[in-house]
């Protein structure tokens, strides 16, 4: 007889209370796809939760597009924030593109391709 049996770790997130619904910026890439999130890791047998390997949990800032995860102790910017306090997400205004020149001179007539 052969019986097989499977161990593993699963790790159970949700957002922590007070940072519902907060979207911040990922220190690893650069988007604005973080978010606040406890993570609970448990030991399995068969994949059945048995054992909590931490009790408390674990706070982390984690991006969505990189998998980066960053504990939330060493963000205080996403400390601040804690109950909706400026949730906005910053609009940057660089003007035109790089590699777009100065406008035309005033009187002239504008380049035509023929």
């Amino acid at each position: 007889m052969c019986l097989i049996f499977t161990c593993g770790e699963h790790t159970f997130r949700k957002e922590v209370e007070g940072y519902e619904g907060l979207t911040c910026q990922c220190h690893n890439c650069g988007n604005y796809s973080a978010h606040v999130i406890k993570s609970n890791p448990w030991f399995t047998f068969c994949f059945v939760p048995v054992l909590p390997l931490s009790f408390k949990g674990y706070h982390d800032v984690q991006c969505h597009v990189c998998n980066f995860a960053q504990p939330l102790e060493n963000r205080p910017d996403v400390m601040n924030m804690k109950g909706g306090g400026s949730n906005n997400i910053p609009m940057q205004n660089h003007g035109p593109p790089q590699g777009w020149g100065p406008p035309p001179p005033q009187g002239q007539p504008p380049m035509q391709y023929k």
